[in-house]
């Protein structure tokens, strides 16, 4: 008989497919796709406005910008990226356990992986010139946030208190700094406008503030001109881009990482405690819904308030700090964040399995599988639209109607993404990485997976019993 046999039989069931037929998990690509369509809230006014942009309406309870902007605020704002690092913490034990279980070692592969996606995201800092690029900065950390795969979860989830500490203190001695150069700064510029004679050390306090007021708080002449070179060619809104990107990427790498690396610990340990997987049970998710938006909403709503108050422009800023050393609110940040995420992820997988707007959740299922090819996507979308060598629309637009793009992009990426997915097997971004991390070319179309199978099973049955 022209039968395979049992060795043959299971040798071919083994043989390895790819992630995207065998190894995905719905509702992670589904959470996937809400924080990337997420993402987009938060990050298009840096792609569109110029500084300050929120000041003439910060205050204004009856302008439509100020309720828009409250809303971001108080329900997306660092729920989102929060939502993205979790979820790429929790691809990191995807990626890993079924492979270790071969008993070989993943160790370069996954580094490889990293390596890619780090100099996809200086790419995507220095040639698409999107400031607030993510990629560089998971593929670092995700290197580190490897190494912490197999630690318990409970051990795990005690980095996000540990670091929103760190955190809070860290930004308390930035601003004591601040507050210390400025004070300096005020003290010596008094004497200089009385006429006294400055020492050498109060004119290097006057020239240590204005560098500094520089680099952080431009004034409108230099937010004139950085506005300028925005709605300039492309080598003029890279003139502006890229030191910004550089400074980010490296001059304050040490203070990016800690945020990060937390939350994709805590990716990782809610995978292995089952949150992200839905093997909690629907009132363990009902009870994280309302302890989540119970404590974490009051808490946002109080620090929105609170921030709007005290930090309506820059002159108010400054005097806030001058009058206090430590801004305590700013403690609130990372506990409300991670309680309304954790909130939001609960409705999603309550959603999910009972079945509510199934078309939506495909939809999204998909969006999360493109998640690298749409975040770019994203990018090049709104260079497009809003540089200089693109539509020149910087500086254009009235805040709220950037949610009209926005709700344009969202409902693109909804529609194109599933299509795209019955022909092919990735996104073309996520296809190349593939292919650079495996150091082969890997298949694209779904008929060449088809076809790659039933010439396996073919091949197989001319073994003879």
């Amino acid at each position: 008989m022209n039968l395979p046999s049992n060795t043959e039989v299971k040798h071919i069931h083994e043989a390895p497919q790819p992630a995207v037929l065998t190894d995905r998990i719905d509702i992670i690509d589904i959470i996937r796709g809400v924080a990337l369509l997420g993402i987009l809230i938060l990050n298009i006014p840096y792609f569109s406005m110029p500084e300050y942009f929120s000041e003439p309406w910060v205050q204004d309870t009856g302008n439509v910008n100020f309720w828009t902007h409250a809303v971001n605020i108080i329900l997306f704002e660092g729920k989102m990226r929060a939502l993205f690092s979790l979820v790429f913490g929790a691809g990191i034990v995807l990626f890993t356990s079924k492979k270790e279980k071969t008993g070989k070692s993943v160790t370069w592969l996954f580094y490889k992986r990293m390596i890619w996606l780090t100099l996809f995201g200086l790419a995507h800092a220095h040639l698409i010139l999107w400031v607030g690029d993510i990629l560089y900065f998971y593929g670092l950390i995700g290197m580190l946030a490897y190494l912490f795969r197999k630690m318990k979860p409970k051990y795990l989830a005690l980095g996000v208190p540990i670091v929103a500490i760190i955190g809070f203190v860290a930004n308390t001695l930035f601003m004591q700094d601040i507050r210390g150069k400025y004070l300096e700064f005020k003290e010596a510029n008094s004497l200089q406008e009385q006429g006294t004679a400055l020492t050498d050390s109060q004119t290097a306090a006057i020239e240590t503030w204005k560098e500094l007021q520089r680099e952080y708080i431009p004034n409108p002449e230099e937010v004139a001109e950085n506005t300028a070179l925005m709605k300039g060619s492309y080598s003029e809104v890279a003139s502006f881009v890229r030191p910004k990107a550089w400074d980010g990427q490296f001059k304050f790498l040490v203070f990016s990482i800690w945020d990060m690396l937390a939350l994709m610990m805590l990716g990782i340990a809610l995978f292995k405690w089952g949150f992200l997987t839905m093997k909690w049970t629907q009132a363990q998710y009902k009870k994280t819904i309302w302890v989540g938006y119970g404590i974490g909403l009051p808490l946002v709503i109080f620090s929105f308030i609170y921030n709007t108050i005290h930090f309506p422009n820059v002159e108010a800023g400054l005097k806030y700090i001058e009058e206090h050393s430590i801004n305590w609110v700013s403690l609130i940040y990372d506990f409300q964040r991670i309680l309304i995420m954790m909130a939001h992820v609960s409705v999603v997988i309550l959603v999910y399995q009972k079945g509510y707007f199934k078309w939506v959740m495909n939809a999204l299922r998909a969006v999360g599988q493109l998640a690298f090819t749409n975040y770019v996507m994203h990018s090049v979308i709104c260079t497009l639209v809003f540089f200089g060598y693109g539509l020149n629309q910087f500086a254009e637009w009235e805040y709220y109607q950037l949610y009209f793009l926005v709700l344009g992009i969202w409902i693109f990426q909804l529609v194109i993404s599933p299509i795209w997915l019955k022909k092919y097997l990735f996104g073309p971004l996520e296809w190349g990485w593939r292919s650079l991390t495996y150091g082969r070319i890997q298949p694209f179309r779904r008929k060449e997976i088809l076809e790659s199978k039933e010439v396996k099973l073919e091949t197989a049955g001319n073994f003879k019993v």
